[in-house]
C-alpha cells in the first residue's frame, strides 16, 4: 500500500462535481478582478460576485447614503466601465457567473449582458444565475428598493427574457439562506421559499406573452439558494424535502410533466451567523461539516456550493482564507469516493422519517400562507417577518441560557491564543480611499459620455416600467448608453416608490417570562432613576440590511421594560439624530454589519455635539479590536461584537449608561 491508497484499486465511475465557487469581490472593480483570475487559477469552476452595498440598493458612490459603505462587503459597479473592468480577460461565455443581486438584478444583468455583447459572447452561450429574490429581502437581508409587487413584476420581467435570449441562464435564486440568518426554522425555511417560488411561478403564468408550451422549460431554469447549518441530519433531511415537495408542486400545480423540469436545482453557501469570534479556527470544522449535509446526498446534492472563510465573524478574509475554503471542496470531490455511489442515505428509516416529519410541517405553514393570500401578502402583512424574528428570539435565547451549546462561546471557553488570528493584516481593510476614488471615476464617467443618449435611454426605461412592458430590453440599451446604477435606481423610484418592510419588533411582549428576571431588574433600576422606562433609540445607520442583530436587541430591550424605538434599516446620520431628538432619547444603540462602522459613528456623534446632545451612544457589529479604540476615542460608550452574545448583559448595559447620563 502506498500514501495514496491500495495499489491497483480502480476507481468507479465518478459524477462531475459540483461548481466550486468562492463569494468574492471588494474595494474596486480592477482588485476584484485580480482576485477572481487568481481563484480561477486556484481550481475554482465558477464566480459568485459579492456588490457592496450602493449597487445592492441602487445608489452611485457619491450618494449621501453611499457614505462609508463602498466597496466593503462588495464591488462597487456604478456603469459599463466598472463591469467592463470586473470581468476582464475572463471570456463570458466560458464561465459560469453566480451574482448575489436583488433589487437591482435586473440593471446588473444588463451590464453583464452589454459586455458580454462587446465580447462578442453569443447571449445562448451565457452561464449563470441571478440572486434575484426579493421576498427574503424583506424578510432577512433588507436590500430591497421597489414595493412587493413591482419587484415581483421586475423579477419576473428578468425571467422572461432570459429565457428567449440567455436559455442557459438561471434567472432567480429563490432564497432560503438569509431566511436561516434570520432565525428561520427548517420548516420556515421549506414553507417560505417555496411559497416564494409559487407566487413567481404564477406572476410569470399569468405573463400574456408565455406560452403553456414554453413554461415548463421555464420552471426547469428556477434555482435556488440555500443554506446549511450545524444541525447536520435535519439539515440532509430538508434537503431530500425540498426535492419532494419541489417536484410535487411543478406536477400537481403546475402540471409539468417532464421530470427534468422538475428537478430541484440549487446552490448552498453554508451558514454564516453561526461562525463564532471566539475560538475562530473552530469554524473549519463548521464549515466542513455543514457542506456535509448539502452533499453526501446525490438525491439532493448542491450544484454549486460556496463556502465561507473561517475568520468572517472578523471581517473580510485574505485571499489564503479563502483558498482554504475551496481545498475543503476539492479535497472532498477528488480526494474521496463520494462522487462514485449513488444515494447512500435511500432506505434509511431515520431519514425517510425526519423528511415526512418535515414535509408535513412546511405544508401546512404553505397552506397558511396561501390563505393569505400568498407569499406576497404574508410579506406586506409582516406574518412572516414577525416568526422569524420570534424564532430568532428563542435560538439566541437558547444560547445564552445554555441549552444549546456553542463550543467556545457558551462552552469549553478555555483556550490558546490562536496564531491564525494575530498579527499585522490578519484580514483585509478596504481604505477610506476606495470611496473617493470610485466617485472619481463616477464624475469622469459621467462627463465622457453622452449625456442625451443616456437620458434618451432613461426615458424609454421609465416608458417601458409605465407600460408594464419588460424592462430588459430597455434595461440593456441604458448599459450601453452609459446610464448609472443610480440613475438607473432612481427612474424606477419615481414610478414604483420605495417601501419601508415591517420590522417585526411591534409584536406583543411575553409577559412574565422568568428568563427575563435578571435584566427586568436592571431596567427597573433605571426607571426608578428616571422616574419612567429608559428610552432606547436603536439605529441602522448606512445601507447594511442585515437586522437580525438590531431587531433582537430591539426586542429584547422592550421585553425587558424598556421604551423602544426602532426605525428599521436604511437611516442617514442625520435622521438617527433627529430622530433621538424627537424621541428624546436616552440612549443610542447603532447597529452597523457592513464595516462601515467608522465613518458613520463619527458622522452620528458629531452631529449629536453639534445638537448640544450628551446621549451616550453604543455600537455593535464586526468590529477589529483597532476600530473598537478607535470609536472609543470618538466617545462611543461601549463596543459590541459577536463574541458578546448575552443579550441580557448588553441590555442591562445600556439601561445602566442611560440612567447614568440623567443623574
Amino acid at each position: 500500500m502506498n500514501a495514496i491508497g491500495p495499489i491497483g484499486d480502480k476507481p468507479a465511475q465518478r459524477e462531475k462535481p459540483w461548481i466550486f465557487r468562492t463569494y468574492a469581490g471588494h474595494s474596486d472593480a480592477a482588485e476584484s478582478n485580480k482576485l477572481y483570475r487568481t481563484n480561477l487559477a486556484k481550481g475554482q469552476t465558477g464566480l459568485s460576485v459579492a456588490f457592496d452595498l450602493p449597487t445592492q440598493t441602487g445608489y452611485d458612490p457619491d450618494h449621501v447614503l453611499s457614505r462609508g459603505e463602498v466597496g466593503k462587503v462588495g464591488v462597487p459597479v456604478s456603469h459599463l466601465g466598472d463591469m467592463r473592468a470586473l470581468f476582464d480577460q475572463i471570456p463570458l461565455a466560458q464561465m459560469n457567473t453566480s451574482m448575489t443581486i436583488n433589487a437591482t438584478a435586473a440593471w446588473l444583468l444588463s451590464l453583464y449582458v452589454a459586455v458580454a455583447d462587446e465580447q462578442g459572447a453569443p447571449r445562448a452561450t451565457l452561464q449563470g444565475t441571478t440572486q434575484n429574490d426579493l421576498v427574503k429581502e424583506y424578510l432577512s437581508r433588507g436590500t430591497y428598493v421597489f414595493p412587493p409587487r413591482p419587484s415581483m413584476q421586475l423579477t419576473t420581467d428578468i425571467v422572461v427574457f432570459t429565457a428567449r435570449e440567455l436559455p442557459k441562464w438561471n434567472p432567480t435564486n429563490v432564497c432560503s439562506y438569509h431566511l436561516q440568518e434570520a432565525g428561520a426554522s427548517p420548516v420556515q425555511e421549506l414553507s417560505y421559499a417555496l411559497a416564494t417560488a409559487i407566487a413567481l411561478l404564477d406572476s410569470i403564468q399569468a405573463q400574456p406573452e408565455v406560452s403553456e408550451a414554453e413554461f415548463p422549460g421555464i420552471v426547469g431554469r428556477i434555482s435556488f439558494f440555500v443554506n446549511a447549518g450545524m444541525r447536520f441530519i435535519t439539515e440532509l433531511c430538508k434537503m431530500r424535502a425540498f426535492v419532494d415537495l419541489w417536484d410535487d408542486i411543478t406536477l400537481k400545480r403546475y402540471g409539468v410533466q417532464e421530470e427534468a423540469m422538475r428537478r430541484f436545482r440549487y446552490g448552498v453557501q453554508v451558514n454564516s451567523l453561526g461562525l463564532t469570534e471566539p475560538q475562530a479556527e473552530n469554524n473549519v470544522y463548521r464549515i466542513l461539516i455543514e457542506m456535509l449535509a448539502v452533499t453526501l446526498s446525490k438525491k439532493a446534492r448542491a450544484r454549486a456550493v460556496q463556502l465561507p472563510a473561517w475568520n468572517e465573524a472578523l471581517g473580510l478574509p485574505r485571499p489564503f482564507d479563502q483558498q482554504w475554503s475551496l481545498r475543503m471542496q476539492q479535497v472532498l470531490a477528488y480526494e474521496t469516493d463520494l462522487l462514485e455511489f449513488g444515494d447512500i442515505f435511500d432506505g434509511s428509516a431515520a431519514i425517510d422519517a425526519k423528511v415526512e416529519e418535515l414535509k408535513a410541517a412546511a405544508l401546512d405553514e404553505l397552506a397558511k400562507i396561501d390563505a393569505m393570500g400568498g407569499a406576497l401578502a404574508a410579506v406586506e402583512s409582516g406574518y412572516m417577518k414577525q416568526a422569524l424574528v420570534e424564532n430568532g428570539a428563542r435560538r439566541i435565547e437558547a444560547i445564552e441560557r445554555g441549552e444549546q451549546i456553542v463550543v467556545g462561546v457558551n462552552k469549553f471557553t478555555t483556550s490558546e491564543p490562536s496564531p491564525l488570528s494575530t498579527g499585522e493584516g490578519n484580514v483585509v481593510t478596504v481604505p477610506d480611499s476606495v470611496e473617493l476614488e470610485a466617485i472619481g471615476r463616477l464624475k469622469a464617467w459621467r462627463s465622457a459620455r453622452d449625456a442625451k443618449a443616456a437620458q434618451a435611454a432613461l426615458a424609454e426605461l421609465s416608458a417601458a416600467a409605465r407600460e408594464v412592458r419588460n424592462v430588459m430590453p430597455a434595461s440593456i440599451a441604458c448599459a450601453k448608453a452609459g446610464v448609472t446604477t443610480g440613475e438607473w435606481a432612481q427612474a424606477l423610484r419615481e414610478i414604483f416608490g420605495e417601501y419601508r418592510a415591517p420590522t417585526g419588533v411591534d409584536t406583543g411582549k411575553r409577559g412574565d417570562d422568568p428568563g427575563l428576571a435578571t435584566v427586568k431588574a436592571a431596567v427597573a433600576r433605571a426607571t426608578e432613576k428616571l422616574g419612567r422606562p429608559p428610552r432606547f433609540l436603536v439605529g441602522k445607520p448606512g445601507l447594511d440590511g442585515h437586522s437580525n442583530g438590531a431587531e433582537q436587541i430591539a426586542v429584547r430591550a422592550r421585553d425587558a421594560g424598556m421604551a423602544v424605538n426602532y426605525g428599521g434599516i436604511r437611516q442617514t446620520p442625520e435622521e438617527i439624530v433627529t430622530q433621538a431628538q424627537e424621541t428624546k432619547a436616552d440612549i443610542i444603540g447603532l447597529s452597523i454589519l457592513s464595516g462601515s462602522h467608522l465613518p458613520l459613528v463619527r458622522d452620528v456623534t458629531a452631529r449629536l455635539r453639534v445638537a448640544g446632545m450628551t446621549i451616550p451612544v453604543v455600537v455593535g457589529g464586526i468590529i477589529p479590536p483597532d476600530d473598537e479604540n478607535a470609536l472609543r476615542n470618538m466617545g462611543v460608550a461601549a463596543v459590541y461584537t459577536p463574541k458578546d452574545f448575552a443579550l441580557d448583559g448588553i441590555i442591562a448595559d445600556v439601561a445602566g449608561l442611560a440612567a447614568k447620563t440623567q443623574v
